[in-house]
């Protein structure tokens, strides 16, 4: 039994979202996408998308057979490359996921050196603090800042996250340096959400602070940027304070005391029998385009 093209087809509108975004990269109109879909759901006998003025959703059945139908193009196009012996080349959509403050600050610069080089990916790109589903959420490649990584993905270790303890001067001059880790308790903390407890290691040992923060957020970048403005003390990771620590806006306390060494950076994806080529691509050009010797020096 042959492939039927418009399972091909399916899969393209619900990664691309829209009937117009897949009729674009397939090369055919709107009209006959929204046709094609309709026969493909008339010979199945169920929806499959949720049609709005907007966007697509898929329905339950939808977002099963969408998961079914990837495992399956992803094997053919393994198959194809081992007849053929060649990969092509990366092409398609690329949906990525990073930390807000780190994807801002050192992905994005670099991104429109990765599109110029790579012409036929198609970059979908969001910044969020909150922990993805790359199956729930259709991400490809996903950058992670944790202390471990879980069994299901491939992790590309990028780099070390070093955290170390922060305040602005005005801080230290309204309130005082801490000369100990017991004096954290008498000091304002701040953290974002899920960012508590901080574990540090120094001097051989290993501690554990739970605090509330002083201010309660969602946002890395709203931590740091309290930080600098005297409200508190931080824990924050070189990547995202060197340069505020270079400059004098932020001081180290307690430099004996840093974050846990196990925090690293990683680029992670779905265990695949064939990754995609431009989730390969991406991987690599990240692990060419990121310094993390620089964060250090500075």
């Amino acid at each position: 039994m042959a492939f039927d093209p418009d399972y091909a087809l399916f899969v393209a509108v619900a990664d691309c979202g829209s009937l117009s975004a897949a009729a674009r990269g397939l090369g055919i109109s709107p009209a006959m996408v929204s046709k094609r879909l309709q026969r493909l759901e008339q010979r199945l006998g169920v929806t499959l998308v949720h049609r709005t003025t907007r966007r697509l959703a898929l329905t339950d059945a939808g977002a099963h057979l969408r998961d079914d139908l990837s495992h399956i193009l992803v094997a053919l196009t393994a198959a194809e490359a081992r007849v053929t012996g060649a990969r092509d080349a990366p092409a398609g959509v690329l949906r990525v996921s990073a930390p807000t403050s780190f994807g801002r600050l050192h992905v994005a610069p670099h991104l429109a050196a990765f599109l110029a080089r790579y012409t036929a990916v198609q970059l979908s790109f969001d910044l969020s603090d909150a922990f993805v589903d790359l199956l729930g959420e259709r991400v490809d490649c996903a950058i992670r800042i944790a202390s471990d990584v879980p069994p299901n993905v491939v992790a590309h270790r990028l780099g070390t996250s070093r955290r170390v303890l922060c305040a602005a001067p005005a801080y230290v001059a309204a309130h005082g340096v801490p000369a100990t880790i017991p004096d954290l308790a008498g000091h304002r903390l701040l953290a974002a959400a899920g960012q508590m407890p901080w574990r540090l290691v120094g001097r051989g040992k290993a501690v554990q602070i739970e605090r509330d923060s002083h201010v309660r957020t969602n946002s890395s970048e709203m931590v740091r940027e309290l930080a600098i403005g005297g409200v508190g003390i931080a824990l924050r990771s070189l990547w995202d304070v060197g340069d505020a620590l270079h400059d004098g806006r932020l001081v180290r306390l307690l430099p004996d005391w840093e974050g846990s060494a196990e925090v690293g950076i990683y680029a992670v994806h779905l265990r695949s029998a064939a990754v995609p080529s431009a989730v390969t691509a991406f991987v690599g050009f990240l692990r060419e385009t990121l310094d993390g010797a620089r964060w250090e020096d500075r």
